[in-house]
């Protein structure tokens, strides 16, 4: 009885925690997971580092133009910027200017690195696939890790529900005096037996369903259920060989490509760093005028016309005034206002400037070299990633072969166990068969089932790993 209790007490946990949990698809599963990882999310914030770097890049083709402008107030003694005159009062002065250069040449250093960039976006964007791709395994393996334990757990259900059957079939018989009470003890025993496997595989796919959830990033708190689809094994063949399926997964999948990309990348770099043997040359323009106070007052116009102007007298005496000619002025206004200043104060100037590169301690040649190590460490990253590529190929081919074969085995077995299973429950019935006989051959088959669980489930997310290196999506 108090066995009953515990197994009706599970299943009523599993009937209400599934009842209130939503149900999620692969799909679902997989979106998720690519929302919450920290690691793709690196890898977007990585390429948009890379397009940030690449507007700079094109930002260098473009002339630069600033605007500047000053204000002070000065007092005491200082110099008059328009007459250049010292005088001693206190005045304000504005000085703008507008000033600006355009990169002519400089050994194609700009359009190197333009393409450098460029191609820095490209191997960012292939590495944000190479994250992505990442986490879609990660998520498909504990999928079907789940749906394996989940499906173990209902076998270990149907095999306790067996038992406690055969229990019941053996107490009666007891009871009439067709079997011993050992018979019924021992079937008591493989009763007690299977309840602990019952509790261990519900452990086991909590197991599984929690390391599902951290792939996801989502909060064990967080509950679901996820979707068992409906998986059969219609084609055990695997047509091409690793050489094959390596050299479309060097076209479909992203790292070989990045990698290779990122190989350019250096070449551009190394390019760019001799740019720094060439001169540069570089056209350069400004504007600059100023305004200053103590030049702020009238102004005056000389004319043709003269006018007399007594500047003395002959021995003092009034009657005989000594005189000079005296320009006629025309007041032209009666201040020199800022807007006035400004513009007759503008000075303008164009000019080219080349500089030679002949000694700058060594940071040229030093700049050449380090790119030139950096070419050659990303050549050494391709072939890296080439051996990883095709390790990885080799080993789930030979995991796919190996588990096809296992799986063909176990079908095999289960069907060999449930004739015997069957045989044997006949003969049991009929008292042709002895008790222990029965169990072993009871405990063959749940053995067998749950051998080509696994093996059904281990084959079935072998391929999907060996087609997605073929660059096949992984759905169920």
């Amino acid at each position: 009885m108090n066995r009953l209790l515990l197994v009706a007490a599970i299943a009523l946990v599993s009937f209400h925690v599934s009842a209130q949990a939503q149900e999620l698809t692969l799909q679902e599963c997989v979106k998720i997971a690519l929302d919450n990882n920290l690691t793709v999310k690196r890898s977007v914030y990585n390429v948009e580092s890379y397009r940030v770097s690449f507007m700079t890049a094109k930002g260098n083709f473009l002339p630069t133009l600033n605007l500047n402008g000053s204000g002070s107030q000065n007092s005491g003694r200082n110099l008059n910027p328009v007459t250049y005159q010292y005088i001693q009062a206190v005045t304000q002065t504005v000085n703008p200017s507008l000033t600006g250069s355009l990169l002519l040449f400089n050994g194609l250093k700009n359009q190197l690195t333009y393409r450098q960039n460029k191609t820095y976006i490209s191997a960012a964007d292939l590495d944000l696939q190479k994250a992505k791709n990442d986490v879609i395994i990660t998520v498909v393996t504990n999928y079907t890790t789940v749906i394996l334990n989940k499906e173990l757990y209902e076998n270990a259900k149907f095999q306790l529900n067996s038992s406690n059957q055969t229990l019941e079939r053996i107490k009666k018989q007891v009871a009439a005096g067709a079997l011993p009470k050992t018979n019924e003890l021992n079937q008591e025993a493989t009763v007690a037996t299977n309840e602990t496997n019952l509790v261990t595989q519900e452990n086991s796919y909590n197991l599984a369903l929690l390391t599902l959830k951290q792939s996801m990033q989502v909060p064990a708190s967080n509950q679901f259920e996820v979707v068992i689809p409906k998986i059969t094994v219609e084609d055990m063949t695997i047509n091409e060989n690793t050489d094959e399926i390596y050299a479309i997964s060097k076209k479909t999948l992203p790292q070989v490509n990045s990698a290779l990309l990122k190989v350019d990348a250096a070449q551009y770099a190394v390019r760019a760093a001799r740019a720094s043997y060439y001169p540069r040359l570089s056209f350069g323009y400004a504007a600059v005028s100023n305004y200053n106070s103590a030049s702020d007052r009238a102004r005056y116009a000389t004319t043709k016309a003269y006018t007399q102007q007594t500047i003395g007298y002959v021995g003092g005496d009034p009657s005989m005034p000594v005189t000079t000619s005296v320009p006629q002025q025309t007041l032209i206004s009666d201040s020199y206002h800022v807007s006035t200043q400004l513009t007759d104060n503008l000075y303008k100037n164009i000019s080219l400037s080349l500089s030679i590169p002949i000694l700058n301690g060594f940071q040229t040649r030093t700049g050449v070299q380090q790119a030139i190590i950096n070419r050659e460490l990303a050549n050494i990253t391709v072939k890296e990633t080439e051996n990883t590529l095709r390790q990885a190929i080799e080993t789930a081919y030979n995991n796919a072969v190996s588990a096809a074969k296992t799986y063909a085995a176990a079908v095999k077995q289960v069907n060999a166990s449930e004739e015997a299973y069957r045989m044997t429950t006949l003969r049991f019935d009929n008292g042709a068969a002895n008790f222990v006989e029965y169990q072993i051959s009871a405990n063959d088959l749940f053995t067998a089932k749950s051998t080509l669980s696994r093996a059904k489930f281990d084959f079935i997310l072998k391929k999907k790993i060996l087609e997605f290196y073929e660059g096949k999506s992984i759905e169920y």
